[in-house]
C-alpha cells in the first residue's frame, strides 16, 4: 500500500484517537506478557558461572576457598545470597550455621544439599522452568514484578512510537512519504519512531529491568524502594546521564527491530489481504472496509510473525542491554577499576561487550533467553498492533458516522 493511499486512510483519525488506541493496546499487552519479560530478564542476567554443582560433594568443595564466616543454615529458611546469581550463600544466623571447613570435611551432607536446593531454585534452564520456579518459590505475583514501571514506560513509549510511525508514513509533509520509496518507507519510519520512543523512556526501562532482576525473598514494596535508592545513588555517584546507561545497546536492539518489524508487518498484512484475490488498487478499500474480526486476525498474524523474526535477529543486543543495565556497581568501585586499569565488561563499548560475551560464553550466551524473548515479543507485537488497528478502525467508523449525521 502506498504512503499516499495510507495518508488518505488515516486522514479522518485524530491524533488523540490514535493515542487512545495505543494506550489501550499498551495496557492489555503489559498485563499479558510481563511474566515472560520477568523470566527473560532473569535468564539473561544469570551468568554461565551460576551453574549448579551436580552433587553435595562438589558443592561442599566449592566453599573450601571461601571465608570461614560463610555457611548454610540447617533449615535453609533464610539464605542471604552473595549476589543475584551466585550459588554461594550466607547463613541467616550464627547459631544455625555450619562452618564451611566442617562442611567440606563432614560426611553428613544435609546442609550442603539444602543449599544446593536453594541455588537450584534461583537458576533457570528454560522459559517454562523459570515460570514454574518463580511461581512456586516466590509467589504468582512475582511474575508481574515491575508491572507498574512497565505501564509507566509502555504507555508514553507506544504513544510516541505508534503515532509517530503513522505520522511519518501518512502525513503529507513527511519527508519519508515524499522521498523514500514505498518498499523501504516502513523500515525507515519504524526506525526513526523507535529512536524517539527509546530515548524518552530509557531511565524508566532501567528501573523496570532492575526490579525484575532482583532476587527473591523481598516484597514488591521493598524491591521498589531498594531499586529507587540504587538509581538515586547511581545518579549521585556517576552523574544524571548514567540513568541512560544501556541506551546505545537499546538503540542497537530496538532500531533494527522496529525497522524489520514494520517492514515485515506491512508486507505480511498486505499479502494476507491480497490472498482474498483482490488487486492492489482494491487493497486500501478492503483494508479500510474490513470488519473488526478480519482486521484483528490479519493484524494479529502479521504482528506475531514479524515480531518473532525481528526478536530472534536482535536477541544478542537485548542480552547486552540487559546485563549492562543490571550491573550493580557504585561510583567508587568504578573509579577504582579505572585507576587500576581495569574496565568491567559491562562498561565496555557495545561491540566489545558482545564480543566478550561470545568469547566467554559462546553463541549460546549471545542468544540466552531467546525463547523467552520470542514468546514475549511475538504475542506482545500481535496484541499491541491488533488492538491499535481495531481501535483506529472503531474511531474511523465513529467519525464517519458523525460526519454523515451532521
Amino acid at each position: 500500500m502506498s504512503t499516499r493511499e495510507q495518508g488518505s486512510s488515516e486522514a479522518n483519525i485524530s491524533a488523540g484517537q490514535k493515542m487512545l488506541s495505543a494506550v489501550s493496546g499498551s495496557l492489555l499487552t503489559s498485563l499479558l506478557v510481563t511474566p515472560l519479560d520477568v523470566v527473560r530478564v532473569r535468564l539473561q542476567s544469570q551468568s554461565k558461572s551460576s551453574s549448579i554443582p551436580r552433587s553435595s560433594h562438589s558443592f561442599a568443595a566449592l566453599f573450601t576457598s571461601q571465608s570461614p564466616n560463610l555457611g548454610v543454615t540447617a533449615c535453609c529458611r533464610e539464605v542471604f545470597w552473595m549476589s543475584n546469581t551466585s550459588p554461594v550463600c550466607l547463613a541467616a544466623s550464627a547459631p544455625a550455621t555450619t562452618p564451611l571447613g566442617t562442611l567440606a570435611a563432614s560426611s553428613t551432607p544435609p546442609a550442603a544439599q539444602c543449599a544446593i536446593d536453594e541455588s537450584r531454585q534461583k537458576t533457570f534452564t528454560s522459559t517454562l522452568d523459570g515460570l514454574r520456579k518463580i511461581a512456586r518459590h516466590e509467589g504468582i505475583s512475582s511474575l508481574w514484578r515491575g508491572l507498574s514501571p512497565t505501564l509507566v514506560m509502555a504507555i508514553p513509549a507506544n504513544v510516541i512510537y505508534f503515532t509517530g510511525y503513522d505520522s511519518l508514513r501518512s502525513n503529507h509533509r513527511s519527508p519519508i512519504r515524499n522521498y523514500i520509496p514505498d518498499t523501504y518507507a516502513p523500515l525507515v519510519a519504524g526506525s526513526i519512531a523507535r529512536v524517539a520512543a527509546a530515548a524518552a523512556i530509557s531511565p524508566i526501562e532501567m528501573f523496570r529491568t532492575r526490579m525484575q532482576a532482583a532476587p527473591s525473598g523481598a516484597s514488591g514494596v521493598t524491591v521498589f524502594k531498594d531499586t529507587l535508592i540504587g538509581l538515586r545513588k547511581l545518579a549521585h555517584t556517576q552523574g544524571f546521564t548514567s540513568l541512560w546507561r544501556g541506551l546505545t545497546l537499546t538503540m542497537w536492539r530496538d532500531v533494527p527491530f522496529s525497522g524489520i518489524y514494520w517492514w515485515g508487518y506491512e508486507a505480511i498484512r498486505d499479502n494476507l489481504v491480497s490472498m482474498r484475490n483482490v488487486s492492489r488498487d482494491q487493497l486500501l478499500h478492503l483494508r479500510s472496509s474490513q470488519d473488526h474480526t478480519a482486521t484483528f486476525v490479519d493484524s494479529f498474524v502479521a504482528g506475531a510473525t514479524s515480531g518473532a523474526i525481528a526478536s530472534i535477529i536482535t536477541t544478542p543486543f537485548d542480552v547486552g542491554k540487559t546485563r549492562q543495565q543490571v550491573l550493580e556497581s557504585d561510583g567508587s568501585r568504578a573509579r577504582s577499576n579505572i585507576k587500576a586499569g581495569y574496565v568491567m565488561p559491562e562498561e565496555r563499548s557495545m561491540p566489545r561487550f558482545l564480543y566478550h560475551i561470545w568469547k566467554v560464553e559462546g553463541v549460546s550466551g549471545l542468544f540466552r533467553g531467546w525463547a523467552a524473548r520470542c514468546l514475549k515479543v511475538a504475542p506482545a507485537c500481535a496484541i499491541m498492533i491488533s488492538s491499535y488497528e481495531v481501535g483506529k478502525k472503531m474511531a474511523r467508523r465513529m467519525n464517519e458516522k458523525n460526519a454523515s449525521q451532521s
